[in-house]
C-alpha cells in the first residue's frame, strides 16, 4: 500500500457513508495487513468485515465474494485501498 492513502477514497468513504475516516484510521488497519493476507480466502472475508465495521457500512455476502474473486484473480496482490474502493461501489 502507498504511504498516502488516497484522498478519494477518504472522500468517497465519507459520500457514501456520512462517517468521515482518517487516514490514521485506515493506516492502523492497514498495518496488520500482510501479503498473505491478500492470499487467504477466511484472512480476505476477516479484513472485509474489519473496513465494513469501520466505515460502517454492511457488506452483503453477495458483494464480499466478488471482492475475494476480484483480489484472487489478481493473484493476491490486492491492497487495503483496492478492498475499500470496491465496497463503496456497491
Amino acid at each position: 500500500m502507498s504511504k498516502n492513502i488516497s484522498k478519494d477514497v477518504l472522500n468517497v468513504v465519507k459520500k457514501k457513508t456520512g462517517k468521515a475516516v482518517t487516514e490514521r484510521d485506515i493506516k492502523k488497519l492497514a498495518g496488520a495487513v500482510k501479503p498473505s493476507t491478500m492470499q487467504s480466502e477466511a484472512e480476505l472475508r476477516k479484513l472485509i468485515k474489519q473496513v465494513s465495521s469501520m466505515v460502517g457500512v454492511p457488506v452483503p455476502e453477495s458483494t464480499a465474494n466478488e471482492i475475494v474473486s476480484a483480489i484472487k484473480k489478481s493473484g493476491g496482490t490486492g491492497n487495503l485501498e483496492q478492498v475499500m474502493k470496491m465496497m463503496m461501489k456497491k
